[in-house]
């Protein structure tokens, strides 16, 4: 008797040790870091906690280009990652990136845990979502574009932190009382090309490009050099002469000038809020795009920023298990609830939105949820979002021009024709590369 369960014992021990070798891992490349690099690092480890099959393993692999160029390189090299990290812009490459990429939609409902399109906001899953309407790849960190305003500068320069700009108009107005009052800059804004261009489209309802801005087909041009374009950017060139407007750089460069209280008005990611927080000495504000109030049907909506999650193909079945399980316990209500409470962007499902609604949070936070609303809206063909090809590429070759005329080396027109020109070299050459 004491042989046999001795024996029961043995073969129990040795069925939970072969159960606690055979956790299967997933290689989780991605681009948080600083405040946002220590959430997804809790996130994983949660859900590494909560179960017992699968170890996923978070790797930061540089910013948003560099991780997406390592991934695509370690695919052709053979030892691909499980998930990556791709930034929103990277979209229709990775989408025409046939036979490396496999479908999240598809992925979990061969697994038997088919994942929900309909539970995700609808400018988020309809960004992520084939024509068919099934997503590709998993929403993850996004964001929209927002004001933030420093609510020290604007009592000092005396102006009510309670009513910030609702206006371009008034932006520059504020811009000058807060160079006034003593401080360096009054506005500044991240992600030139995405908040002052591809936002402010969508924002104001017109086009950013052709063909539902390349949603509709892959024979997209850009056609940015409209008139609101040149309006717009003339008006922020005269802010820059007068010392209203400082041009702080490329992609998130310019978030230290807020973030150091140099600057008392910024436009970025609605996801910056958890670095404000943590490394802003100052009471801080935040508030809906700015827009002209002389353009017809303005605001409409802004569009998404942030990640999407993408998995590779050629995995095991097993692993496609994993993927599928971490991406549902990242969408659960309570754990989109959390990610967005902690970080500033916005909540990917709309039962994670309800849930942060329902726990007072947004009374607490003040302005968190101008991101939820923002996006909050029936998009139009021209606000539903920018999928291009090569438009990583075509961003910089809208921040150079656009630094071109923020210093008075070209015109407005001349910029953007410029822009428009050599963008569609480019998208000419996707087109045929896919073809």
């Amino acid at each position: 008797m004491r042989a046999t369960q001795f024996t029961l014992s043995l073969a129990t021990v040795l069925a939970m040790m072969g159960s606690a070798q055979a956790a299967t891992d997933i290689q989780f490349w991605h681009s948080m870091e600083g405040a946002l690099g220590d959430r997804v690092n809790e996130l994983v480890d949660n859900f590494n906690k909560s179960q017992s099959d699968f170890v996923v393993k978070p790797s930061y692999k540089g910013n948003y280009g560099e991780s997406m160029n390592a991934g695509i390189a370690a695919f052709r090299a053979g030892n691909a990652p499980d998930i990556l990290q791709v930034f929103e812009v990277g979209t229709a490459t990775m989408m025409n990136a046939k036979g490396a990429i496999q479908p999240v939609q598809e992925m979990s409902e061969k697994v038997g845990n088919p994942i929900d399109p309909k539970a995700f906001l609808g400018a988020v899953g309809g960004y992520y979502s084939s024509s068919d309407g099934k997503l590709v790849s998993m929403p993850f960190n996004s964001s929209t574009a927002v004001l933030y305003y420093n609510k020290d500068a604007f009592k000092k320069a005396g102006l009510d932190p309670e009513n910030p700009p609702k206006t371009w108009e008034e932006v520059a107005a504020a811009g000058k009382k807060v160079r006034e009052a003593g401080y360096e800059c009054g506005y500044t804004s991240s992600w030139p090309s995405w908040i002052l261009l591809e936002n402010f489209a969508a924002w104001h309802n017109v086009p950013f490009a052709s063909e539902d801005n390349g949603f509709g087909g892959l024979n997209a041009r850009l056609q940015i050099d409209q008139p609101l374009f040149v309006k717009h950017l003339t008006f922020l060139s005269d802010m820059a002469k007068d010392g209203s407007f400082t041009y702080g750089g490329r992609g998130d460069t310019p978030n230290a000038l807020f973030t150091a209280g140099k600057c008392g008005m910024f436009t970025g990611s609605s996801g910056n809020r958890a670095n404000i927080i943590k490394t802003g000495q100052f009471e801080f504000g935040t508030t809906s795009l700015p827009y002209y109030s002389d353009v017809p049907n303005a605001p409409q909506n802004s569009i998404i920023g942030g990640a999407s999650l993408w998995v590779f193909a050629k995995k095991s079945d097993e692993v496609y298990k994993g993927i599928t399980q971490f991406f549902k316990y990242i969408s659960s209500p309570e754990q989109a609830a959390a990610w967005h409470q902690a970080t500033g962007y916005v909540p990917v499902t709309t039962a994670g939105y309800e849930a942060t609604k329902a726990s007072g949070f947004y009374e607490k936070n003040v302005g968190a949820d101008v991101a939820v609303k923002q996006l909050d809206a029936n998009t139009t063909e021209n606000s539903r979002g920018i999928r291009l090809g090569f438009l990583p590429q075509i961003r910089d070759i809208e921040d150079g021009e656009m630094e071109k005329i923020f210093s008075g080396q070209v015109t407005p027109e001349e910029g953007l024709k410029t822009m428009v020109t050599r963008s569609n070299e480019l998208l000419e050459r996707f087109e045929k590369s896919v073809k």
